[in-house]
């Protein structure tokens, strides 16, 4: 199956698709690729009968399953595949036997988030999964808790924001606040805009970023949640380089303690590779961190997660990868 990214030109047609989906009740939590390939290859379930189906599972799907107002929408915006009886890709000039939506809705709470179909093989794919949900309610319980953040948020940014989850969950309850979704991932600025439109977060600004890179200015809040995997294939939604994947959100610790503002937050979801029990990530950056901020903490949300990875190369020493949570304030 051709798992190219759509370039998600036609934001009003994706913005008129997701009100379709908010109208009819649409929820859909996304599990992990592993998880989602078994589901998909029980029987029965090749083909798509209902919403869920067709975007929350990536499935095959014909005309019958969708309403015909919300099939136009995905024909119009480009965003339905033909495919064959067999639910592959239809070849070029024959009658297709179906369809599979080029895009998936997943929801947090009540939100709906509109990101890249399952498989997610593409280097520009925009990744929406467990982790996403980790981090969203992680950031949620520090914005909403009393004293969570030392100094009012004016100015903040999302950095590597992918569909905009992270940024639009802040831009909400912070509305008062410009909040940056930044990404190097074109795909993913649209999604993010669209989503931002979906949502009515109208303090989200999409801004093309290699970390902040040309964003000028200071933040009061900067949060992220990077890519950490090595990925022998490099997938930038994937990949987070260095020594187990871990270079990446190093070099965010960095960034972001050079850019925030006196008081201002950091607020990072990673996973860690941990070797010999020991946590080579914290260790990277405990130093900057102690020198530069006037407290920091640190958390395993989840000591065990993506344990397949452990049999691909690279980990043959790793006995675990952990999800792990950072709150750090810029020293005033």
């Amino acid at each position: 199956m051709t798992t190219t990214v759509p370039s998600f030109a036609d934001h009003d047609g994706l913005v008129a698709l997701g009100r379709s989906l908010q109208a009819a009740g649409y929820r859909f939590v996304t599990v992990t690729p592993a998880t989602h390939r078994r589901v998909n290859e029980r029987p029965g379930n090749a083909w798509a009968h209902d919403l869920r189906g067709v975007f929350g599972w990536s499935r095959a799907y014909r005309d019958d399953a969708l309403p015909e107002a919300m099939a136009s929408q995905l024909r119009a915006a480009g965003l339905a595949q033909p495919v064959d009886a067999s639910g592959r890709d239809a070849a070029e000039g024959t009658a297709p036997a179906g369809w599979r939506a080029r895009v998936r809705a997943s929801t947090v709470g009540g939100r709906i988030y509109l990101h890249s179909a399952w498989p997610t093989c593409d280097e520009n794919a925009v990744f929406f999964g467990p982790d996403t949900y980790r981090y969203v309610a992680a950031a949620g319980r520090v914005l909403d808790s009393i004293g969570g953040l030392h100094r009012a948020v004016r100015r903040a940014v999302d950095i590597g924001a992918g569909a905009g989850p992270g940024a639009i969950e802040l831009a909400l309850r912070r509305p008062d606040a410009t909040v940056y979704a930044a990404d190097i991932n074109p795909a993913a600025l649209a999604l993010a805009e669209v989503n931002a439109r979906l949502n009515d977060a109208d303090n989200v600004v999409p801004c093309h970023s290699d970390l902040l890179d040309g964003i000028e200015g200071g933040f009061d809040l900067v949060m992220a949640n990077p890519p950490y995997i090595l990925d022998p294939d490099g997938l930038t939604y994937r990949h987070g380089g260095g020594a187990h994947g871990a270079e990446l959100s190093i070099r965010i610790v960095h960034t972001a303690l050079d850019r925030l503002l006196p008081g201002g937050s950091l607020l990072l979801y990673t996973g860690v590779a941990i070797v010999d029990g020991a946590d080579p990530f914290l260790a990277a950056v405990r130093d900057r961190l102690d020198a530069d901020t006037d407290g920091w903490s640190y958390e395993e949300l989840d000591p065990d997660i993506f344990g397949g990875q452990l049999g691909c190369a690279g980990y043959e020493q790793v006995e675990r990868i952990a999800a792990v949570w950072l709150h750090a304030i810029k020293r005033g």
